[in-house]
């Protein structure tokens, strides 16, 4: 039979674990005024994995259903900025409609089939003195070309995401560059747009307009709504280049030695590889969805949306590295503003994906539109 001493009417083994629990809680006040030992209770606790998707999940069934019905207001949303892009297409089309006669009248004045008068010509800038004096220091022997040569192809030297993509071998033809248009799909057709590459006669190609078309849908994915952020590009289509003989740059030609298996004879073959140059830009990706295909998909598009968005509108001003340079204080200042963390490149799309760089070029019109829309 067990044995239970009692002190003053209570058991031993209760008094023994009342001192117990008392010594518990002064050892347990001594720990959590230590700092080492709450900092690393802290980075326990900040450790504990907490997402929203499980905070969700301890909800009432009534609660969650609630949130359902908000979704589907927000898929409604979705729409309704969707039809908000298409409207603003439709805008673009109207003003570029309005902004054609002063680049045909840009194109005159490039190729040199029209003189501006002395009132189209006059500028006001910083060095306006030392320029009347350079003027008049000028003789008459001083050559007078033809309007602006190599216009667009200094352009193309210029911009470093251009320049990036042209060979030594591309460059000569570059030069036959006259114009380039931006045309967009008419009303009630598909969303797209076309870049038009207007060459001069030349040595190369019979072409005289190279064209890329760009097409775009602005509509929520019925599996995925939520990741709807604007338009996005579906597909892009190129042009045949009718090269001229011994002119493609596009390929080049290399000869290969070939041992016959039943004799051992070797023989000489020559065959045609493909070969980089900015005019495979006319000849985009088909067929293949990998990676890496998705990612030259992505670069194109840029490269376009760049052109639409930026050379066509602004051309004298990247022809005299004004516009770069204002690019450049741009990027200056986001990059001031930016955390290590947010610096990350996204592998398929670089720094700007296609979508972000839409949503950008937007977001800047409407700001310029709605002043007050900065505050």
């Amino acid at each position: 039979m067990a044995d239970h001493s009692f002190s003053d009417g209570v058991p031993s083994d209760a008094v023994e674990a009342a001192k117990n629990a008392s010594n518990t809680e002064k050892l347990t006040d001594q720990v959590m005024q230590n700092p080492r030992v709450l900092a690393a209770l802290q980075e326990r606790l900040d450790n504990v994995p907490h997402t929203p998707s499980s905070y969700i999940e301890t909800l009432p069934k009534a609660v969650k259903r609630r949130i359902n019905a908000l979704k589907q207001l927000q898929v409604r949303c979705a729409h309704i900025e969707a039809k908000f892009y298409e409207e603003v297409h439709d805008l673009e089309r109207k003003y570029a409609a309005l902004y054609q006669p002063l680049f045909d009248k840009r194109r005159e004045f490039i190729t040199g089939d029209v003189e501006p008068t002395d009132a189209e010509s006059e500028w006001h800038s910083e060095n306006e003195e030392e320029e009347k004096l350079a003027v008049k220091a000028a003789t008459a022997e001083e050559p007078n070309p033809k309007g602006i040569p190599e216009f667009w192809f200094t352009i193309f030297r210029n911009v470093d995401m251009l320049s990036e993509l042209v060979q030594e071998y591309d460059e000569p033809i570059l030069k036959h560059l006259q114009d380039i248009k931006v045309k967009f799909s008419d009303p009630g057709q598909p969303m797209s747009f076309v870049l038009e590459f207007h060459f001069e006669p030349n040595d190369y190609f019979t072409n005289s307009v190279l064209t890329k078309t760009y097409k775009m849908k602005s509509e929520p994915d019925k599996a995925d709504p939520f990741s709807f952020e604007g338009p996005e590009i579906v597909d892009c289509d190129g042009c045949t280049i009718d090269w001229k003989k011994g002119k493609n740059v596009t390929v080049k030609t290399i000869k290969k030695k070939q041992k016959h298996k039943g004799r051992g004879t070797v023989r000489t073959i020559t065959k045609q590889v493909p070969n980089e140059s900015f005019f495979n830009f006319f000849n985009p990706l088909k067929g293949k969805s990998d990676e890496d295909s998705e990612f030259t998909l992505a670069s194109d598009f840029e490269i376009g949306h760049f052109f639409r968005e930026r050379i066509v509108p602004r051309a004298v001003l990247y022809f005299t590295g004004e516009a770069i340079e204002d690019d450049d204080n741009e990027l200056e200042g986001d990059e001031e503003g930016e955390d290590e963390d947010d610096a990350e490149i996204n592998p398929k799309v670089g720094n700007f994906g296609a979508t972000q760089t839409y949503l950008l070029c937007y977001t800047l019109r409407l700001l310029k539109m709605f002043p007050t829309l900065r505050q």
